[in-house]
């Protein structure tokens, strides 16, 4: 049930002590009010998922609201300039940090890739970038930032209400109390970062042990993140990006926030496009201007860059992700030759 709602309540408490919510909680009546949003999200838990009100309202009694949360959302990243975006997250370390993951889960991707059909590199460079590998998976509680963004930040409120409905389904059949799980403070979870929903939807039990384990479980993690990608039509084989050129500004015509390729191969001559490699498996592509700090750089960007979006809706994010996982692909091979190289040497030695 989808219900548009005023936001006086939220106002009320946004930024007051959690006892003063509890206290809230405890007190309102069993039927909701037309312009509370808190009594009509228990009031569709309880009726559409049969949730015990007693029980749901002592959870979410321990929510607080997080100021720090709401400051940080008007903040994003993605606001950035894709210069300084890009030094986030391409970087030696997090180069040399993506290396040593795939070669202590090489099995696990190379099977994960076998029968998925996603690329280990784009796996690894997922993780790269959302967590840093399990570094960095959030210090919010689950419960506190997605009731802080559903019922305190009222732009995005239905999305965040339904990521914590999702929430508090996935604690149940995971049999996990909502109060313990840490995430980011937009409440994405675990090393993939997946919010309630998708955890509920792509989150995969690789290893058959009955549990989706996308916080310590690396095989699940992995799975997980190829599935998602599947779910979203990943085309096996196919490329993600090349750079372009161009001696006109006729392409500024065909910049949108749509991030859907439209614009067919056969057109780019017309446009003075040229790219700098064929496009295997693909009859269509977005035009991507990314500000640099001395002009503008131009990419030719397919169905699978547009997929990687479906992991967040930002062109900078899935340019990250991309120029991450070749990075780390083609520094992995180089540092596999050499020693490949250096132990052949190493054991032509012996003959001497």
């Amino acid at each position: 049930m989808k219900t548009h709602v005023t936001f006086p309540f939220v106002r009320r408490f946004a930024g007051i002590s959690s006892w003063i919510l509890a206290a809230c909680l405890s007190g309102c009546s069993h039927h909701p009010k037309t312009n509370d949003p808190m009594e009509i999200f228990i009031a569709k838990m309880v009726s559409v998922h049969q949730f015990n009100e007693t029980e749901l309202r002592a959870v979410l009694a321990e929510a607080k609201i997080k100021d720090d949360i709401l400051a940080k959302m008007a903040k994003p990243a993605e606001g950035l300039p894709w210069y300084k975006y890009r030094q986030i997250f391409i970087t030696d370390d997090r180069v040399a940090a993506g290396i040593k993951f795939w070669d202590d889960n090489a099995a696990t991707l190379a099977e994960v890739e076998h029968h998925y059909g996603v690329p280990a590199q784009v796996i690894v460079a997922i993780l790269g970038v959302e967590t840093t590998y399990g570094q960095n998976t959030g210090k919010y509680r689950v419960l506190d930032a997605l009731a802080t963004l559903g019922f305190a930040y009222p732009r995005r409120s239905e999305f965040f209400l339904s990521e914590l409905e999702q929430f508090l389904l996935l604690c149940r059949e995971e049999h996990i109390k909502p109060s313990i799980l840490l995430g980011s403070y937009a409440g994405a979870m675990g090393l993939p970062q997946f919010m309630p929903s998708s955890f509920r939807r792509y989150a995969v039990d690789f290893k058959s042990d009955k549990s989706r384990d996308i916080w310590h479980g690396n095989a699940d993690v992995i799975a997980s993140i190829a599935n998602y990608f599947v779910q979203f039509h990943w085309h096996t084989g196919q490329p993600v990006a090349t750079p372009a050129t161009t001696t006109s500004t006729h392409y500024k015509s065909l910049l949108n926030d749509n991030l859907k390729p439209d614009l067919r191969l056969a057109e780019l001559e017309s446009l003075d496009l040229k790219i700098s490699q064929p496009l295997a498996f693909t009859e269509k592509v977005k035009i991507l201007e990314l500000k640099q700090e001395q002009g503008e750089e131009l990419w030719a960007v397919t169905d699978n860059f547009y997929c990687l979006t479906r992991y967040n809706h930002s062109a900078l994010y899935a340019m990250a992700v991309y120029q991450l996982s070749e990075s780390i692909l083609n520094k992995r091979g180089q540092t596999h030759e050499q020693t490949h190289n250096s132990n052949a040497f190493s054991g032509g030695m012996q003959f001497f």
